[in-house]
């Protein structure tokens, strides 16, 4: 007969304010081994956003707050929101239904990939030599767009152009509506069921950017839990992980404008992706971390 596993909270009985409850969660997602990297990289940080959002309390709210006494009613819902993230291994943003690119704040839930995103840091910093005046971007596409969040960092960026955001799943693109009509970008921001390209009338696109599915096929089944819980579809990159790739750029050598960029965000997949793709000659940005994992083509290489 199978052992009962001991229950996790059991030693909860005896916290009384946030801090308390703030280091018991740090605890026990070392002791578990609760996956980060979709909300936040460390414990600290995602246990702490998840308390606070349980709580109803600010998001920015002073170191003090660590101090406040929980009531009951409010341990009850601490404690329900960490057993679902470490226990059940379910991520931050999908018990939340938020997640945040910088100052943004977009709707997520388990349609949707949670957006994370190198572009965040590369789109205002890096993009000079490639596109010096963002006034002058009219037409723009981000393909397989998910929440559709770099759809809309796009249109922020390009204050004149025109958003394609283009996605295979209807699930996806529903929750790309919702983003899209919370951000007042609807006018602009225009949504698109198809295979990258292929159900989209012929236009020519002064930028497209794509954070594309690139995870080998293999690889999914050696995922953490808690990226398993995301759409495969948003992840599965084919055998060698450049399926979609191959067929975006592809089809990009006849969807950019003169003097146009294509942006690539492909994780891991930057050496085999130089060594298929050398003749384009891809610009490989330096990130923060040391990463290095997206890059632009120009017009003119294809």
């Amino acid at each position: 007969m199978t052992k009962p596993k001991p229950d996790l909270f059991a030693g909860a009985a005896g916290l009384a304010t946030l801090g308390d409850w703030l280091a018991f969660a740090e605890e026990l997602y070392g002791r578990e081994g609760v996956a980060l990297g979709q909300v936040a990289t460390s414990a600290h940080d995602e246990a702490l956003y998840l308390l606070l959002h349980a709580l109803g309390l600010p998001l920015d709210s002073e170191a003090g707050v660590l101090g406040r006494r929980l009531t009951p009613a409010q341990a009850a819902a601490a404690k329900k929101i960490l057993r679902r993230r470490i226990a059940d291994h379910v991520p931050a943003a999908y018990l939340t239904h938020e997640a945040f690119l910088g100052e943004h704040r977009f709707y997520v839930d388990e349609r949707v990939i949670i957006p994370r995103s190198y572009f965040l840091e590369i789109l205002p910093a890096q993009l000079g030599s490639f596109v010096p005046d963002p006034g002058k971007v009219l037409r723009a596409a981000d393909v397989c767009t998910g929440s559709g969040c770099l759809a809309i960092l796009l249109a922020h960026h390009f204050p004149n152009a025109r958003v394609d955001a283009i996605d295979l799943s209807p699930g996806a693109l529903a929750v790309a509506e919702i983003n899209v009509r919370a951000h007042k970008l609807a006018r602009r921001v225009k949504l698109f069921q198809s295979d990258v390209f292929d159900a989209v009338a012929p236009t020519r696109y002064d930028v497209i950017l794509s954070n594309p599915p690139y995870v080998p096929t293999c690889e999914l089944r050696d995922l953490a839990p808690e990226f398993k819980r995301e759409p495969q579809l948003a992840l599965d990159g084919g055998g060698d992980g450049l399926v979609i790739i191959r067929r975006l750029l592809r089809q990009a050598r006849d969807r950019l404008a003169p003097g146009g960029v294509v942006l690539l965000e492909v994780g891991g997949l930057r050496a085999v992706m130089q060594r298929e793709f050398a003749a384009l000659k891809p610009h490989w940005f330096h990130s923060a971390d040391g990463e290095d994992c997206c890059c632009a083509i120009r017009a003119e290489n294809f």
